[in-house]
C-alpha cells in the first residue's frame, strides 16, 4: 500500500510539473509567437528572438532526462507541446523537433561519455542542430545513402551531401547518418551515425526555398574531407546507424502527428470563427447545410486525430514497440491537416486565398506533413505489415 501511495504521489507531482510546463508554453505562444507569426512567415525570416525565448523555457531540453539538464518530459507531454506550437505557427515546432530527435538518439543509443558531454549543452540550446539523413538521391530508402566515412587513425574522414536538413544554417551540430561499409549485406549493417559539429570540411551550400514551412531554415550540407573524432561515433560502434535513426524517427513521427493535430485544429478554429462572421442570403454561412457538413467533418477529424496521437504517445511513454500506433497517428493526423486546411480555405471563399488570412498559410504548411518523417504511403505499408504480424493465422 505504501509503495502504491508513493507511486500515486510521484504521478501527481509529475502531472502537476508537466501542467505548469504546458501553461508556460501557452503563455509564450500568446505573447511571443502569435503576434509575429504571419509577418515572419511571409518574410521567411528566422525567428531568432523566439528561439532565445524557447531556450529560456528549456524547450530545447524537453525530452532530455533531468539528470543531463533537460526537462525530462514524457513523449506524451512533448506531443501536447508540439500540438500547441503547430496550432500557432508550425515552423517553430520544427526548430525544436529536429534538435530533439538528435538529443533523443544520443539519450537512447549514445555512450555515457557522449550523453554527459552533449546532452547538457543540447538542453540549454548552447549547441543546437538536428538530424542529417536525407540525400539528393535518397529519401525514404535510407539504406541508399552515399555519404561515406573512412576510418583514419583516431578519426573518420567524411565525404558526401545531405539535403533538406532542418536547422542546417543556424544549427551547429547534427546527427549524421553515413556508410562505414559499402559492401556488407544487409546494407543497414554498414551504416553508422556521428555527432558532426560544424568545422573545416563541413559547408552549408545553400538555403532551400519552400512554398510553406517558412522561417525555419532548410539547407543542403556538403562534407568535403570532413574530419570527425572517432569518439563522436554514436554508441561507439560501427553498424548501428540505422538503429539510431529509427529510434529518433519514433519521436519524429509522433511530433509530425502532433503537428497534424495542431494544423487541423487551427484550420477548424478559423473556419468556425469565419462561418459565424460571414453572412450570405440573410444568415451566417454556418447555417447553410453545405458549410455545416464541412464543419462537422472537420471537428471529427481533429478529435479522432488527437485521440490517435494521444494513444501513440502513451505507447511511446511505456517504451513499447509502437511503429503501428505511431504510424496510424502520423497517417491520420497529417491527412486531417491537409483536408481541414483545404476545407477552411473553401469556407473562407476568396478571402481564404488572401495572405491576410491565416488559412492560406495552413494550406501551404499542411502538405509537408504527409511527406516528412516517412511518407504516408510508407506509413500505410508499415501499418499493414504490422497488422498481419499481430494477427497471424
Amino acid at each position: 500500500m505504501n509503495d502504491l501511495s508513493q507511486k500515486q504521489r510521484d504521478t501527481a507531482d509529475r502531472d502537476e510539473y508537466e501542467a505548469l510546463i504546458l501553461d508556460s508554453v501557452d503563455r509564450f505562444l500568446a505573447r511571443d509567437v502569435k503576434p509575429v507569426a504571419q509577418r515572419l512567415e511571409h518574410d521567411d525570416t528566422y525567428p531568432a528572438e523566439i528561439v532565445e525565448r524557447m531556450k529560456e523555457l528549456g524547450l530545447f531540453g524537453a525530452v532530455i532526462p533531468q539528470e543531463y539538464g533537460g526537462l525530462g518530459l514524457r513523449p506524451s507531454t512533448y506531443a501536447k507541446i508540439i500540438e500547441r506550437i503547430a496550432k500557432v505557427w508550425m515552423s517553430v515546432s520544427g526548430i525544436i523537433n529536429s534538435h530533439l530527435i538528435m538529443a533523443y538518439i544520443v539519450a537512447k543509443t549514445g555512450t555515457e561519455a557522449q550523453k554527459r558531454h552533449f546532452l547538457p549543452k543540447f538542453a540549454t540550446g548552447e549547441i543546437r542542430g538536428g538530424l542529417a539523413l536525407t540525400e539528393p538521391d535518397c529519401g525514404t530508402d535510407l539504406q541508399a545513402i552515399r555519404t561515406f566515412a573512412q576510418k583514419d587513425g583516431d578519426s573518420y574522414v567524411i565525404n558526401g551531401t545531405k539535403t533538406w536538413i532542418s536547422n542546417g544554417i543556424h544549427g551547429t551540430c547534427f546527427a549524421l547518418l553515413v556508410k562505414t561499409d559499402r559492401n556488407i549485406q544487409p546494407r543497414h549493417k554498414g551504416m553508422s551515425m556521428f555527432l558532426a559539429e560544424k568545422g573545416e570540411g563541413f559547408k552549408v551550400s545553400r538555403k532551400l526555398e519552400k512554398i510553406g514551412y517558412k522561417g525555419i531554415d532548410s539547407a543542403e550540407l556538403i562534407f568535403d574531407n570532413y574530419h570527425v573524432p572517432a569518439d563522436r561515433l554514436i554508441g561507439g560502434e560501427e553498424g548501428k546507424g540505422m538503429v539510431s535513426a529509427i529510434s529518433g524517427l519514433e519521436l519524429g513521427r509522433l511530433n509530425v502527428a502532433a503537428r497534424g493535430v495542431g494544423v487541423a485544429a487551427a484550420a477548424l478554429d478559423e473556419a468556425v470563427r469565419y462561418s459565424q462572421q460571414r453572412h450570405t442570403f440573410g444568415k451566417p454561412i454556418h447555417e447553410h447545410q453545405a458549410i455545416a457538413i464541412k464543419l462537422a467533418d472537420m471537428v471529427t477529424r481533429v478529435t479522432a486525430a488527437r485521440l490517435l496521437t494521444e494513444s501513440a504517445a502513451a505507447a511511446v511513454d511505456r517504451g513499447e514497440r509502437c511503429d503501428f500506433e505511431v504510424g496510424m497517428a502520423k497517417l491520420f493526423a497529417t491527412e486531417a491537416a491537409v483536408e481541414n486546411a483545404l476545407e477552411a480555405m473553401r469556407i473562407h471563399g476568396g478571402y481564404g486565398y488572401s495572405k491576410e488570412f491565416i488559412v492560406e498559410r495552413l494550406y501551404r504548411d499542411a502538405p509537408l506533413l504527409v511527406i516528412g518523417e516517412g511518407t504516408n504511403e510508407i506509413q500505410r505499408i508499415t501499418i499493414a505489415k504490422r497488422l498481419i504480424e499481430k494477427n497471424p493465422i
